[in-house]
């Protein structure tokens, strides 16, 4: 039990109706698990208005309600606090509640449109290998040193992230890495933590279903940015064009980093197979298994971090030989007769077109490239047909088939995909409904060494499809057909 004042410090509010001088259980903001002794917040989102439900909470035992609007009838044995915004108030009250974990140890957060998981999962690897007890919170996992928990969200909720972190204390974590959306940022899930440091990977066109434009989305990463503490350190990708942006007003200490600009950390590719590449960083070689220039960006933003987080640069370089690829990024297989499969997360157009380019970089020109991909029901519908193009400009056949189609048509998906296609490449394509037929049809196609790419769903191991998740897993799949196929 905590004093609700206590838990309400650092909240902006308007008015109280009842005294905060009260014991409190826990915080909630979901009105169906509300407890006796519970202190609800109503929270404004996207699909539905908690303030709806405070009746409900209050019949369920809510000692004391939060909200941007109080509602016309009140309890006696009820605190109403009527705040200026439920996300923000949330946020502040659950880091309160946990006794502000993220102050007790060491927390980097990485936003940007690509890269994101990859960052954040590398440094929570090289940390580990420097002997140091690390917490991950990520779209794939969240790790309390090593124990694993399951996530559905890029950035979790705000009770959710404090939970963890202060398990994260309770387990004696020194360092903690957190992927930050815009949408978390947006929705205010980050208020109240205090961050160590903050990366720019790059930003591209993504989540405009959302943001509505892109200037709105670049600077919803931003405010990231903007909050941060002076002692804390900021990051930036200054060969992405807006990467400078997101130091425009930040307090934090400025560091960039680039492959083709002056920077505080530069680097240069020496060389680029399959198997990996060899990276010159601080007139440093480095030999990584991870591929692709968009690699080279990671490495290099994760060297820059754990630089500014203490650790010697030798040691640095030394662990980052030794990462290994994250799950669904550049995830690939080959066959017993040649083939060679790539996973990835690529789902957005220029996550893609990396992807893509790599692909063609490191190819001899005498294989065929087969893209089997979809795009996401429910989001941003304009990247359909940009995406559709850059599939069948750059690969010699390219599959159109459903990702995760969510509440909407997968035909209706795949047709906006279609029309992206230029004329040129029209016989280049072709679509396949069902995900399994498609990657099938993929295997069926190649020959000895062509190489397939199946992007967009990269880590998920599910396929979602009006509010019901099936197993399906993209790269479990090819490894499956591959085998029959080389039998």
């Amino acid at each position: 039990m905590k004093l609700l004042k206590d838990i309400l410090f650092g909240v902006h509010i308007s008015a109280v109706s009842g005294t905060t001088n009260c014991e409190v259980a826990s915080v909630c903001f979901d009105s169906r698990k509300v407890q006796k002794g519970d202190a609800f917040v109503a929270t404004r989102g996207t699909v539905t208005d908690g303030h709806k439900y405070i009746d409900k909470a209050v019949e369920l035992g809510a000692r004391a309600v939060i909200c941007e609007e109080l509602p016309k009838k009140m309890m006696n044995d009820v605190t109403y606090v009527e705040v200026e915004n439920g996300q923000q108030a949330l946020a502040v009250m659950a880091s309160n509640y946990y006794d502000n974990p993220s102050k007790n140890l060491k927390l980097v957060g990485v936003t940007g449109t690509n890269g994101k998981t990859t960052v954040s999962s590398l440094l929570y690897q090289l940390f580990k290998k420097a002997g140091y007890k690390v917490g991950l919170l990520s779209t794939i996992k969240i790790m309390v040193d090593d124990t694993e928990y399951s996530t559905s969200h890029t950035t979790p909720d705000a009770l959710v992230i404090n939970h963890h972190l202060r398990l994260m204390n309770e387990a004696g974590v020194e360092f903690c890495f957190m992927e930050v959306s815009s949408h978390g940022i947006h929705q205010k899930r980050t208020e109240g933590l205090v961050f160590e440091g903050a990366i720019f990977t790059n930003i591209s066109h993504d989540h405009l279903d959302y943001h509505k434009t892109f200037a709105e989305y670049r600077d919803t990463k931003k405010k990231l940015f903007d909050n941060l503490p002076k002692k804390a350190f900021a990051l930036t990708n200054i060969d992405d064009k807006n990467g400078l942006v997101m130091l425009q007003n930040t307090k934090a200490r400025k560091y960039t980093y680039a492959l083709k600009n002056y920077a505080d950390y530069r680097a240069q590719i020496l060389e680029n197979q399959f198997d990996g590449q060899l990276l010159k960083i601080d007139d440093n070689e480095l030999w990584t298994k991870l591929i692709g220039h968009f690699n080279a960006y990671n490495m290099l933003s994760i060297y820059a971090a754990a630089d500014l987080l203490g650790l010697e640069k030798l040691e640095i370089l030394r662990l980052l030989s030794e990462l290994e690829n994250v799950d669904g990024r550049f995830q690939y297989y080959i066959s017993k007769n040649k083939i060679t499969a790539i996973v990835d997360y690529a789902h957005t157009p220029d996550a893609l077109k990396n992807v893509l380019e790599t692909i063609n970089t490191l190819r001899t020109g005498n294989e065929n490239v087969i893209t089997v991909v979809g795009c996401g029901g429910d989001r941003d519908r304009s990247k359909r047909p940009v995406m559709g193009n850059i599939a069948s400009e750059m690969s010699n056949k390219a599959i159109f088939t459903s990702d995760n189609p969510r509440t909407e048509s997968p035909s209706a998906i795949i047709s906006e995909m279609e029309g992206g296609v230029e004329p040129q490449n029209v016989k280049k394509f072709l679509s396949i409904e069902n995900r399994e037929q498609a990657i099938k049809t993929a295997c069926q196609l190649a020959a000895a060494n062509d190489i397939i790419l199946i992007a967009g769903k990269g880590h998920e191991t599910y396929q979602e499809t009006n509010g019901k998740r099936i197993d399906f897993d993209d790269f479990k799949m090819v490894k499956e057909f591959l085998k029959a196929i080389s039998k």
